[in-house]
């Protein structure tokens, strides 16, 4: 049996990186071009042409300002889930804060799609040691997964002890909330990335095949995979930033959508909702 993993979409702007921050006050970064439209249209076109439904974690903000995008999606046979509204870090906010930045994330996206929206991924995944309270929040807001852990160790995220296949994170007398987290292989003893982002970027596209590959078959759990369309946007703006930020954003752009499309002709991938059997 075929293993069906999860492939995700952080539907941010270019300019919702954190390498931006040092480069671009918030001012400057408000009067910089949205791409989104344009690559989001390109991840699409990829999906379509692989027959491949993905969970879009959408920032609310980027909801409301197109909203045709969003029902696209939708009418597309994709899933559409939270990435909050503003983009800020969990980690920056009160318990108050965010909770209301979800609630209202969660009202535009299901007011918008017309479908209901039951999971979450914390911009940069910043929910850490400090705010587990998050995952109380998101079950008493009725989210039913997220996506916000990544096994590994990262200098700004990342729990390298924390499960790497899905398991229940929160429960309450009738409802659970499912953490799904960023895919790893565990080698050695370590875990290593093997869920998209930046190191599949860096990275040639078979080791990570490779990597899910081993995951399905000896382990026989599906693997949940992410990237961002901006990505696919090799021709975005590029303001002087510090030269790792430069490398950490800007490497692989040229190569990621061949990439991205040999990946997805050789793995079978859903949406998280599908994968994880919630009606």
């Amino acid at each position: 049996m075929t293993i069906t993993n999860v492939l995700s979409v952080d539907v941010e702007e270019y300019f919702h990186g954190m390498e931006f921050e040092s480069a671009v006050s918030p001012e400057q970064r408000g009067m910089l071009p949205s791409r989104v439209e344009g690559s989001m249209d390109r991840v699409l076109a990829l999906l379509h042409e692989h027959g491949a439904r993905a969970t879009f974690f959408t920032v609310g903000q980027l909801a409301e300002q197109h909203p045709g995008m969003l029902r696209r999606m939708i009418a597309e046979g994709h899933e559409v889930a939270c990435h909050s509204y503003r983009h800020e870090l969990v980690s920056r906010q009160s318990a108050e804060e965010f909770r209301a930045d979800v609630r209202r994330a969660k009202g535009v996206l299901e007011d918008i799609s017309g479908a209901a929206v039951v999971g979450y991924r914390a911009p940069n995944y910043s929910i850490q040691a400090d705010q587990q309270w998050a995952y109380d929040v998101l079950l008493e807001e009725g989210f039913r997964y997220d996506s916000s852990i990544y096994p590994i160790v990262h200098d700004r995220y990342g729990q390298a002890d924390a499960p790497r296949f899905p398991y229940d994170i929160r429960k309450s007398d009738s409802r659970t909330l499912i953490e799904f987290p960023i895919g790893t292989v565990s080698l050695w003893g370590k875990n290593f990335p093997i869920g998209g982002g930046g190191y599949f970027r860096l990275l040639p596209e078979v080791v990570t095949r490779y990597g899910i590959q081993c995951v399905n078959t000896t382990e026989h759990h599906p693997v949940m995979f992410y990237f961002h369309p901006w990505e696919l946007d090799p021709d975005q703006p590029r303001p002087p930033m510090p030269w790792h930020h430069r490398f950490r954003h800007y490497v692989g752009l040229t190569r990621q959508e061949t990439k991205l499309s040999r990946l997805l002709r050789n793995l079978r991938f859903g949406a998280a909702r599908e994968v994880l059997a919630l009606d």
